[in-house]
């Protein structure tokens, strides 16, 4: 089949860039007619308290307690009540009050009358009108009422106005990615000597990323997609449709090398290293689509746009990438110098454009074309770049490493495990939680309302919890108070309101609100959610047969960790148990899968450590521009899946080399070291690739981004340098030919999945 698919994508190259161009055009203006509509939404199963107080507030207050997703804060040092700053807030307010879909609670309002600080330092200086968007707006329109908001701002010497909540929160232009092509142009052209060879991967990626995410899109529409799950999906969508597309074309060359035509050399790289892409990328996919297990429309959403990035970058390389190599063919092992400068200049303008240096961008772009269009005029431009000499695979870096690894198994296979056990250590401080605003960009209009408002109105302010019942009857007003003051009386808690029921006449539910006296994501306040539903509110309605339940936003993120917190084991043992299973097949043997399994354990264990240090214990904070918080408790779920998928490509790359000199020395030794030297280079580039197409979104103010950004990072480089350089020729080395050990039972029963084309083969 891949042969064939192969042989009909490279005779029919330009039907082939055809059909792909229409559709990126077709999706496109699907996803322009439709529009996007990511969500932010968190929500827990049914039977989640807060899930259940959310309900009682939708049935019985219509929702209107959960309707506010921003505020706009005012603070002026001459006093909100100033006439000239007065008569600015309230001309804003109007302004603002007849934006469609957009309601407005103003702090001179009867409703808004505890909206003003009225103690502390800032007492009348600071004051905030609550935003309410109805229902139906979608997340574009979120973001045109934000704009509109942000216009209405009056400039007025002495008053500050900050726009604060989640769905009003602007970032600055993701250009991250273009740090890492940047990166992936220098490395390829390292790896390959060749500026076309370095090309096609770029190209296969960038159109796999442009459906990917153009899919997304037009996905937002019918499931719930968070609104971060693009930069997700290209992050991911261009670290592995490089990688694969990598494995191809160098697979292709050695082909070359080995004297056969382009269109074999291209088929037989589509019937190899295609295979072992189609295995890998399965592999991801199936890791992704296994955190719908959660049952979580918020993780699945994460889960089906990371996974169709991955699975059209794997479609792009099977099919797009032979069709180019049709059009390149002998032109793929000719680089000029013109070539060359120019795409060295051209990685430059990249590099400026992502890290804002106007100069450079500028200077690299205009050196850039400068470079090809003197390259048909000057002679010395056209002449070819000279090809490096091959080495023999025995005189080899690689090689040399492999057989230094060999003489000293115990100790490389100890040091490698002591790195990455070490770095795995602050792993077991991990706090699974949702951070705040007082997280985002200090500069950040979102960051300084959220400031302002927890100096004017205490920490809690941010994050005020909602307490719901439903009433049978006649309510006790007694019952009610005392509900009120046992809540007054715990030490987390810095306000409670009276009961507010949903009716003066006859009520049928009632509602508090409590003002913790610590921050969203503070440990102190998830511990108060717990003591006030184990203790303070079951003692404060014993025998009354009044069932109140605490939510809210902050109540209902912490619900959401404790969920996902609980399912974790049975996702991880799935992502096991499915590594093990298809690597017991590829390779015939147990202890290669079991190896296999505990070294990316260690590999991800590692990188939870690194990601602790750094996002929650604040490492290097001041250096990435991080405060410390708790890690969002979905990061390192979708971490594993990807980390786990993601080694498979290497996995599969090495051990099948490693296999292939098995098979065909019996040597177990040496085939190992020469494995190793095959595949080392090509492994080193891809991983370097990664790395930095990972560690480049550190650059985005998003900091779930920046999170997962170093997390992937962190795992790759652990997995393509400890564990394949050191841990995996230790170990081989240490078991000899016990690594493909497999009993003739299971060898009969188990199903034969050829990831490189070369057949059942038996050892001599």
């Amino acid at each position: 089949m891949f042969s064939r698919l192969g042989r009909w994508c490279f005779r029919n190259r330009g039907k082939v860039v055809i059909l792909w161009l229409a559709a990126i055009v077709a999706i496109g203006g699907i996803s322009s007619a439709l529009g996007t509509d990511y969500s932010t939404e968190l929500s827990v199963p049914g039977d989640i308290e807060s899930a259940r107080g959310l309900q009682v507030l939708d049935e019985h207050f219509d929702g209107e307690s959960m309707l506010t997703v921003g505020n706009i804060v005012f603070y002026s040092e001459r006093g909100i009540d100033d006439p000239e700053i007065r008569a600015a807030i309230v001309g804003m307010l109007d302004e603002v009050s007849r934006i469609e879909g957009l309601s407005v609670t103003s702090p001179f309002s009867p409703e808004g009358a505890q909206q003003i600080a009225m103690t502390g330092p800032k007492a009348g200086k600071i004051a905030f009108a609550n935003l309410a968007l109805e229902e139906d707006v979608s997340w574009e329109d979120a973001g045109e009422i934000s704009a509109r908001i942000r216009e209405a701002i009056p400039e007025v010497e002495g008053l500050q106005v900050e726009i604060g909540g989640q769905s009003f929160a602007e970032f600055d232009v993701p250009s991250s990615e273009a740090l890492g092509l940047a990166f992936a142009i220098v490395v390829l052209i390292l790896a390959f000597g060749s500026v076309l060879a370095m090309g096609l991967p770029i190209g296969v990626a960038l159109a796999g990323i442009g459906v990917g995410v153009l899919l997304t899109q037009v996905l937002s529409q019918v499931m719930s997609i968070p609104d971060f799950a693009p930069t997700v999906a290209v992050m991911l969508g261009m670290g592995v449709g490089i990688d694969y597309a990598l494995f191809i074309v160098t697979r292709f060359r050695e082909n070359l090398a080995a004297g056969h035509d382009y269109e074999e050399a291209t088929v037989i790289a589509i019937d190899t290293a295609g295979r072992a892409v189609t295995f890998a990328g399965t592999t991801v996919v199936i890791s992704l689509l296994g955190m719908l297990l959660m049952n979580l429309k918020f993780v699945s959403g994460i889960a089906v746009s990371a996974a169709v990035a991955v699975a059209v970058t794997a479609v792009a390389s099977l099919t797009l990438l032979p069709a180019l190599l049709g059009f390149a063919n002998h032109r793929v092992e000719i680089t000029r110098w013109r070539g060359l400068l120019a795409a060295g200049f051209a990685a430059a303008a990249l590099a400026g454009f992502a890290l804002e240096w106007n100069w450079l961008l500028a200077g690299g772009a205009v050196a850039a074309a400068l470079a090809l269009l003197l390259g048909f005029a000057v002679a010395p431009l056209r002449r070819e770049v000279p090809r490096r000499k091959a080495k023999p695979l025995h005189d080899t870096i690689p090689f040399r490493w492999s057989r230094y690894i060999q003489r000293h198994p115990w100790l490389m296979t100890l040091l490698g495990a002591a790195i990455l056990v070490a770095l795995a250590l602050p792993m077991f401080s991990i706090r699974l939680a949702f951070s705040d605003e007082g997280n985002y960009p200090p500069e950040s209009t979102t960051r300084k309302a959220y400031d302002l408002l927890a100096e004017g109105f205490g920490p809690g302010f941010n994050g005020p919890l909602l307490l719901a019942a439903e009433l049978n009857g006649i309510p006790d007003p007694e019952q009610l108070m005392g509900v009120t003051a046992a809540l007054s009386a715990d030490e987390g808690v810095a306000l409670a309101s009276p009961p507010i029921p949903n009716s003066m006449t006859a009520p049928t539910a009632v509602l508090w609100q409590v003002i913790p006296t610590t921050a969203p994501q503070d440990e102190e306040t998830t511990d108060l959610v717990h003591r006030l539903r184990d203790e303070v509110l079951p003692a404060a309605t014993e025998g009354s047969g009044l069932e109140v339940f605490v939510s809210g936003q902050v109540a209902l993120g912490i619900d959401f960790s404790d969920y996902l917190t609980g399912r974790m084991p049975v996702f991880m043992a799935m992502v096991l148990g499915l590594s093990f299973l298809l690597l017991m097949i590829v390779f015939r043997s147990l202890l290669v899968p079991v190896k296999a399994v505990i070294m990316n354990l260690l590999a991800i264990g590692a990188s939870y450590g690194v990601v602790t240090a750094i996002f929650q214990w604040g490492w290097l904070g001041g250096l990435l521009g991080l405060e410390p918080a708790p890690i969002e408790p979905f990061v390192p779920m979708m971490m594993f899946a990807v980390v786990f998928g993601l080694s498979m490509d290497y996995e599969v790359f090495l051990l099948s080399r490693i296999r292939e000199e098995w098979l065909r020395r019996g040597d177990a030794h040496v085939s190992v070291a020469d494995g190793l030297a095959a595949t080392a280079r090509v492994i080193s580039a891809a991983a370097a690739i990664m790395v930095v197409v990972f560690g480049s979104f550190i650059l985005e103010s998003d900091r779930i981004i920046k999170l997962f950004g170093v997390g992937l990072a962190t795992a790759v480089f652990l997995d393509a340098t400890v564990v394949r350089l050191l841990l995996v020729p230790a170990t081989m080395e240490l078991l000899g030919n016990v690594n493909w050990w497999l009993p003739r039972w299971l060898d009969r029963i188990l199903p034969r999945i050829d990831v490189e084309g070369h057949g059942s083969e038996q050892p001599a």
